[in-house]
C-alpha cells in the first residue's frame, strides 16, 4: 500500500511539473522572464531528485530567467545546480562564472573562468572575465577620486534608473521608475513590477529636489517607457518603449515625443531599420545634435547588444553604423550617453570590469580613434552601473546602479569627481531686452579651437576651457549687431568659471545708451559717462561696417526750440567723444530731437515699472495723468541718449560701387600675437 502511495505521489508530482513547465515555456517565449522563473522554479521543486537530467535542464531555465531579471544570486545558484546534475555546457559554465563575478565572488569566478578557458581558450568573454576576477579586488582596494551617494529623494521601493538632467540650469531630472505611481494596474510578467514610466523632479528656489511626479501629457502609457534622452534644445525626447502582446515576444523600440509648454505629447515610433525582429533601445543624442546613438541586437553586430548610431538630418535618418571595436564586444554594450565635452560614456559586461555592467569612458585621441578607460571604484561596483548624466561641463551628476539590492532593482546615485575645471558660461541677450535663444556664439582659441556654439532657451552656453589658451567669443544673431569678448586662461590650482555677458544691440530698433550724464542745462559730458561711451566705442569697433544715428532726447519741460537745440548740442558732444576714440566721423550722424520723440515702452521695462504697459508712449498728455512720482520717472525715461543703426555696408564698397578689399575671414588668436588686438569676422 505504501508503495502504491509513493508511486501515485510521483505521478502527481510529475503531472504538476509538466503544467508548470508548459506555463513557464509560454512565458519564456514572449519574454516574461519573471513569471517564467517562478514557474520553472515550481517545476524544479516538483521534479524528483532522481530525475537528474530533467532537474538539470530545468535548472538551466531557472538560471536564464533569473539572469534576465538581474536576480544574480538566484541565477548563480541555479547554474550551480545544473553543473551538479552535469547538464551544463562550457557556455553555461561561462554564464555561471559571469554571475559569480556579478555577486562579487571573485575567487570562485576566477576558478570557473579558468575551467571555461581550458575548453574555449579563445573566448573573449572568458578571457576578459578572468581579467575582471583578478583585477576587480585591486580596483576596489585602490579606489578613485569619485564620490558616490545614494539619492533617496528620487528612489522608491521599486526600480528607478536612467536619470537625465535637463533645464538651462540643470534643475530638472527625468528618470524611469516602476514605482506604484506608474500608470497601469497590472504587474509586468517581465520584471514582476509595474511597467516603467518617465518621472521628473524639479529643483526648488532653495536648490532642493522635489518629490518626483509622472511627466504631464500623453508620454506615459500602460506600456514600458524608459531610458530617455533629449535633443540639445530640449524640445524633443527620444525614449525606449516596450509594448505588450500575449502571443508574441516583446521587442523594444525607440519612440519620440515633442514638448508643448510643460507637457510631453504622445510618443510615435522612430523607424530605424526595416528589421522587426530586433530590439532598439537606450537612445542618446550627440552634443552637436547630429547623431542618434542607440543599442540593438540586430544582425551585423559583434554579439549581444551593441551600440550603433544613425545621422539625424533635416531630410530624415541616414544609414545605421555599428561603432565596432574597441567599443563593442561579444558581450553587451548599453546605455550610451555623452558628457558635453564629447566623451562617450557607456556600460558593458564584455570589457574587463568589476562584475555586471560597468561604466566605461571612450575618448577620441589624436589618432581619431576611440580609447577606452575604466573609471574604477566606487563609480563601478560588482553590480550593474549605468545611465550617466552630467551637470553641464562639470564631472558630476547622477547614474543608476543595482548595488546592494538583493532583488536586482536599480536606484539612482549621485557622483562627483573633484577636478580642476576652467570653464566659461555666457549669456546672449538683447541690450535692454530678453535672452536670444536663436543666437550663435563663435569660439576661437589660440590652440586651434574653432567652434560654433548654440545657446540654450535662456540664451546661455557653457564650455570647458584649456589652461594657457587665449579665446575669442563672438555672439551673433539675425537682426542684431555682433558682440565680442576675450579670455586669457591662466593655470589655476582650483576650478574657475568665467562669466561673460553678450548684450546685442538691435539693428531695427533704437538702443538706449545707459548712464550718459551731462552738466545741468548744458551739453558737457560728465566724467562718469565715459564707461558707457567706451562700450559704444567697442560695439562700433566690433561692427566696422555699421553707421549709426546718435540721438538725444529731452522731457516736455521748456520750449520746443530750446530743448531741440540743447539735445543737438548734447549728441554732438557724444560724437566728439567717439571721434576722439578713433571712430570715423562719417559713421556718426548726430540728431537732437528735443521732445519730438517721447519714449515708447518695451516689454522688458514693464518688469521694473509694472504700472507701464508695452507700447505706452510717454507723451506729455500721458505723463500728466500720472501722480508726481510716476511723472518724474517718465521724464527721466524721456531724457535719454540712443543710437539707431543706419547702414550695415559702410566700407564694403568703393566710390564706384565695387566691393572693396576686406580683411581675411575669422582671424584666430595665436600665441605669436598675444597682447595684440584681434579682429574677428564671420561669414
Amino acid at each position: 500500500m505504501a508503495a502504491c502511495i509513493a508511486v501515485m505521489a510521483l505521478v502527481l508530482t510529475g503531472c504538476g511539473a509538466d503544467k508548470n513547465l508548459k506555463r513557464a515555456e509560454k512565458y519564456l517565449a514572449i519574454g516574461e522572464y519573471y513569471d517564467a522563473a517562478n514557474q520553472f522554479k515550481q517545476a524544479y521543486t516538483k521534479t524528483p531528485p532522481k530525475e537528474r537530467t530533467q532537474r538539470g535542464q530545468i535548472a538551466l531555465k531557472v538560471a536564464l530567467c533569473n539572469e534576465r531579471i538581474n536576480a544574480s544570486q538566484k541565477a548563480a545558484a541555479a547554474y550551480a545546480n545544473a553543473i551538479r546534475y552535469k547538464q551544463a555546457t562550457p557556455q553555461h559554465r561561462l554564464a555561471y562564472a559571469r554571475q559569480l563575478l556579478k555577486n562579487g565572488q571573485y575567487r570562485q569566478a576566477e576558478q570557473q573562468f579558468k575551467i571555461v578557458l581550458d575548453s574555449m581558450p579563445d573566448d573573449i568573454l572568458a578571457k576578459n572575465g578572468l581579467i575582471s576576477a583578478q583585477k576587480a579586488p585591486v580596483w576596489k582596494k585602490e579606489g578613485s577620486r569619485y564620490k558616490v551617494k545614494r539619492m533617496d529623494i528620487f528612489n522608491s521601493r521599486r526600480a528607478d534608473y536612467s536619470p537625465v538632467l535637463a533645464g538651462d540650469q540643470h534643475d530638472r531630472l527625468y528618470f524611469t521608475s516602476t514605482r506604484n505611481e506608474a500608470q497601469g494596474s497590472e504587474l509586468s510578467g517581465i520584471t514582476g513590477t509595474k511597467a516603467g514610466d518617465i518621472f521628473v523632479s524639479q529643483k526648488d528656489d532653495r536648490g532642493h529636489w522635489t518629490k518626483p511626479e509622472a511627466v504631464e501629457g500623453g508620454l506615459n502609457t500602460d506600456y514600458d517607457e524608459g531610458a530617455c534622452a533629449l535633443t540639445p534644445d530640449q524640445s524633443t525626447m527620444y525614449l525606449t518603449q516596450c509594448t505588450s502582446n500575449p502571443d508574441y515576444p516583446r521587442f523594444a523600440q525607440i519612440v519620440t515625443s515633442t514638448r508643448a509648454d510643460a507637457a510631453w505629447g504622445k510618443a510615435s515610433e522612430l523607424k530605424l531599420t526595416g528589421d522587426t525582429l530586433s530590439s532598439y533601445a537606450h537612445p542618446a543624442i550627440s552634443p552637436d545634435g547630429q547623431w542618434l546613438y542607440f543599442v540593438s541586437d540586430m544582425p551585423g553586430g559583434m554579439g549581444g547588444m551593441d551600440i550603433w548610431r544613425v545621422r539625424l538630418t533635416s531630410n530624415g535618418l541616414g544609414g545605421v553604423e555599428n561603432l565596432g571595436e574597441p567599443i563593442n564586444t561579444p558581450g553587451n554594450e548599453m546605455f550610451p550617453t555623452f558628457r558635453p565635452n564629447g566623451d562617450l560614456y557607456f556600460s558593458s559586461d564584455g570589457h574587463p570590469g568589476m562584475g555586471g555592467l560597468d561604466i566605461f569612458i571612450a575618448t577620441v585621441g589624436k589618432d581619431g580613434k576611440y580609447h577606452i578607460q575604466h573609471p574604477g571604484y566606487p563609480l563601478n561596483s560588482q553590480a550593474d552601473d549605468f545611465g550617466m548624466t552630467f551637470e553641464g561641463v562639470h564631472n558630476r551628476g547622477f547614474f543608476a546602479s543595482n548595488r546592494n539590492d538583493g532583488r536586482g532593482w536599480d536606484h539612482i546615485y549621485s557622483f562627483e569627481n573633484p577636478e580642476i575645471i576652467q570653464s566659461v558660461k555666457g549669456w546672449v541677450y538683447e541690450k535692454d531686452g530678453y535672452e536670444l535663444p536663436s543666437a550663435l556664439v563663435y569660439m576661437v582659441g589660440s590652440d586651434g579651437t574653432n567652434e560654433k556654439l548654440s545657446v540654450g532657451g535662456d540664451g546661455s552656453f557653457e564650455r570647458v576651457l584649456k589652461p594657457g589658451t587665449d579665446y575669442i567669443f563672438l555672439a551673433t544673431c539675425k537682426g542684431f549687431l555682433n558682440h565680442k569678448e576675450e579670455i586669457a586662461v591662466a593655470q589655476r590650482n582650483e576650478s574657475h568659471e568665467y562669466v561673460l555677458q553678450f548684450p546685442l544691440a538691435s539693428i531695427t530698433a533704437p538702443v538706449l545708451i545707459s548712464n550718459i550724464f551731462y552738466d545741468f542745462d548744458k551739453a558737457t559730458l560728465r566724467p562718469e559717462s565715459a564707461q558707457a561711451l567706451d562700450t559704444l566705442v567697442k560695439i562700433l569697433e566690433e561692427n566696422p561696417n555699421v553707421t549709426i544715428e546718435l540721438s538725444a532726447h529731452c522731457d516736455y519741460k521748456g520750449s520746443a526750440v530750446y530743448n531741440k537745440a540743447l539735445s543737438q548740442r548734447r549728441t554732438e558732444s557724444v560724437v566728439q567723444y567717439l571721434v576722439g576714440k578713433g571712430i570715423a566721423r562719417e559713421r556718426l550722424t548726430p540728431v537732437g530731437y528735443g521732445k519730438e520723440k517721447p519714449k515708447t515702452i518695451r516689454k522688458k521695462l514693464t518688469e521694473k515699472y509694472n504700472w507701464l504697459k508695452e507700447g505706452d508712449v510717454l507723451s506729455e498728455e500721458f505723463i500728466q495723468k500720472l501722480d508726481k512720482a510716476k511723472q518724474e520717472i517718465c521724464n527721466q525715461l524721456n531724457r535719454r541718449t540712443e543710437f539707431s543703426v543706419l547702414r550695415t555696408t559702410y566700407g564694403l564698397f568703393d566710390k564706384e560701387g565695387k566691393p572693396s578689399k576686406q580683411p581675411a575671414k575669422t582671424k584666430k588668436p595665436s600665441s605669436a600675437n598675444k597682447g595684440q588686438k584681434e579682429d574677428f569676422y564671420i561669414n
